[in-house]
């Protein structure tokens, strides 16, 4: 049975408003017992108490977020290869996964076909450490680089490297998620649960606006539609969940990693609380 988790970018404000002990004890009293960690302090002191929580709350890390790129500024598994292990170590975790490909990569197909190689590189040297490293898409990766799309050209290219699947991302790429899921297939461990919903029109958006004038309303229907598609609890969106996780689990999930990357002012941990009530409703309470 796979295990449902939360990502930390999810509660990332949290990590900074409570610390890292105090706001897993918040997600495990939720219902959450697994994360995956990401976007929120990494350094020996943070997961110092990541281990006390781990111990106390009985949470399992499932991943944790690093790239195979010298680009970036930020610690990444060309510069900092040890440090990487050594926090998978400390937290008893086998996975590393590739939370974003910087976008210059995406230029050309050489430039895929380099940062691709480097990825096998890297899944070489991990597999001696017992890690596995995998890849999570957003919608660009759904682009098409001579007929193909550049998340085609990653899964052919880095044959070694597994999917970590993001269904919202798919979706918005343009992808059935469904069938998005197939495409991975037995590299798929990691999937990503967040629900995609389409921005409700309100009165508020139309207020001190004359709705006559047809620059008001084509300005209007401008800001509305750049910003129409929104993040959503688990099942409160337009996605269907039962046929995506059936899927999922078909193509070999481990994990089910809820994310909303916005909760639009409501608390972080609510929306969590809204999703896992759907998660249960749906049959996968034995998942938490």
């Amino acid at each position: 049975m796979a295990r449902i988790a939360v990502q930390a970018s999810t509660i990332k404000n949290k990590f900074k408003e409570l610390g890292p002990y105090e706001a897993l004890k918040k997600m495990a009293e939720v219902g959450y017992h697994c994360i995956e960690l990401s976007q929120v302090d990494m350094s020996p002191e943070s997961i110092k108490e990541i281990k006390r929580a781990m111990a106390d709350f009985d949470i399992e890390v499932c991943a944790i977020t690093g790239g195979p790129t010298s680009r970036m500024k930020e610690p990444n598994l060309v510069n900092d290869f040890d440090t990487f292990v050594w926090q998978c170590k400390e937290l008893n975790c086998k996975y590393i996964r590739i939370g974003a490909m910087p976008m210059p990569e995406m230029e050309t197909v050489e430039k895929l076909a380099k940062y691709c190689a480097l990825c096998e590189e890297t899944c070489a040297k991990l597999e001696k450490e017992g890690i596995k490293l995998y890849y999570h898409n957003h919608n660009t990766e759904y682009q098409k680089k001579n007929g193909k799309t550049v998340f085609e050209i990653i899964k052919d290219s880095a044959p070694s490297l597994g999917c970590e699947l993001d269904v919202h991302w798919a979706q918005r790429g343009g992808m059935n998620p469904v069938k998005a899921i197939k495409m991975c297939d037995g590299i798929l461990d990691l999937l990503h649960l967040k629900d995609y919903r389409i921005k409700e029109v309100t009165p508020a958006m139309f207020e001190g606006k004359d709705m006559t004038d047809p620059a008001t309303v084509m300005a209007v229907n401008r800001e509305y539609g750049a910003n129409r598609i929104e993040f959503a609890e688990i099942g409160q969106g337009n996605l269907d969940w039962p046929e995506i996780i059936e899927a999922g689990l078909a193509a070999g999930a481990k994990y089910l990693i809820v994310e909303q990357d916005s909760t639009y002012g409501r608390d972080e941990y609510e929306s969590l609380a809204i999703s896992a009530e759907y998660l249960k409703s749906i049959g996968y309470a034995d998942c938490f």
